[in-house]
């Protein structure tokens, strides 16, 4: 938009320093998990399935001004841009769990084998091949709005990865953990896929018929915008207030955990949005198809680590480290994907 309304401004004020606010965020997180702990325990036990709903709240808030944007009438032309889709796909499902995998074994079994026991090793690396095995659902509608990705494409990409999820998660999971069963929460993935996709997109489809015109529409999304980024501060802050505990009696591990999980996130990244590039794909929809590749469906891991390993495991540690890591990371790959945005057609 060339313009500058006043909520224009409040969202560039919050893009510019995002990297802060999330910072900020953190601390604050921290300090009420170790000074107000019933207060972490209360919002920790609103849950259905799982999914804690004070969370789905902010992250549903997040994604609505997203789903706004979204054209329906413009979902055809995605079938005339099929590389988009195509990268995407690719690395979410044919390179994206195994590379986790290796990348685990490596650390875990022998860069790391001095400081971590071989069967806190073994559970490691089972919480981050949930992680790499779980491509976003929720979040990277954020990461598309700001690097100003094609919101109509970005909700194709992530219908198509939940409908390949259905079927294709416990599958790779157990191929890769070396089992012959899996017990995957399914009525987590379809209220997670209810609640950060389908609602948010009806509200959306509800609120573009009711503003019925463009410019109505475009100055509504620029209001609501900012709310997107609030959203993303509370949920860091939430998060990071149900695990600090964990994360302020056990630094060395969280680092040890965090390193594959930064190298995957950068690789795939690089890996995603390099293709794009060659592919000469649009940066609407190369910075979103990378982002896709990149980030977690960290609800779903969290809870599969809980119910195959349980909540104090080092599964279900590793999988709350990916959270931890992802914020930060992806703010990196946003500012670096607007900063080369002028390279792509």
């Amino acid at each position: 938009m060339t313009d500058t309304t006043p909520a224009d401004s409040v969202l560039g004020t919050f893009e510019r320093y995002l990297t802060l606010w999330v910072a900020l965020a953190m601390i604050a997180g921290l300090a009420i998990g170790a000074f107000a702990p019933e207060l972490v325990q209360a919002i920790a036990a609103v849950e259905v399935a799982n999914i804690n709903l004070v969370v789905a709240v902010l992250i549903w808030a997040m994604v609505y001004p997203m789903m706004v944007g979204v054209d329906f009438g413009a979902v055809a032309g995605v079938a005339r841009q099929p590389r988009g889709l195509i990268v995407t796909l690719v690395v979410n499902w044919l390179i994206k769990p195994f590379t986790m995998a290796l990348l685990a074994v490596l650390f875990f079994d022998y860069v790391f084998a001095p400081w971590i026991a071989p069967e806190d090793a073994a559970q490691y690396t089972a919480g981050l091949i949930l992680l790499g095995a779980a491509p976003c659902t929720a979040m990277v509608f954020v990461w598309s709005q700001l690097t100003r990705g094609d919101a109509t494409y970005t909700l194709v990409q992530v219908s198509v990865n939940d409908l390949i999820m259905v079927v294709a998660f416990a599958p790779i999971v157990a191929f890769l953990l070396g089992v012959t069963e899996i017990s995957v929460p399914w009525e987590t993935l379809v209220l997670a896929t209810v609640l950060y996709v389908v609602l948010p997109l009806v509200a959306g489809l509800l609120t573009r018929r009711v503003l019925a015109s463009p410019q109505a529409i475009e100055a509504f999304t620029a209001r609501v915008k900012p709310w997107s980024v609030v959203g993303l501060i509370a949920t860091v802050a939430i998060l990071f207030g149900l695990q600090g505990e964990v994360i302020l009696s056990r630094p060395l591990v969280i680092a040890l955990i965090a390193v594959p999980i930064v190298i995957q996130s950068y690789g795939m990244f690089a890996l995603a949005y390099g293709a794009a590039y060659a592919l000469k794909v649009p940066h609407r929809i190369a910075a979103p198809c990378a982002m896709i590749g990149t980030s977690n469906f960290f609800e779903l891991a969290v809870a599969v680590a809980i119910s195959l390993f349980g909540l104090t495991s080092g599964a279900a540690l590793a999988t709350v480290v990916g959270v931890l890591v992802e914020v930060p990371v992806m703010l990196s790959l946003v500012a670096f994907a607007n900063r080369t945005r002028a390279r792509f057609a």
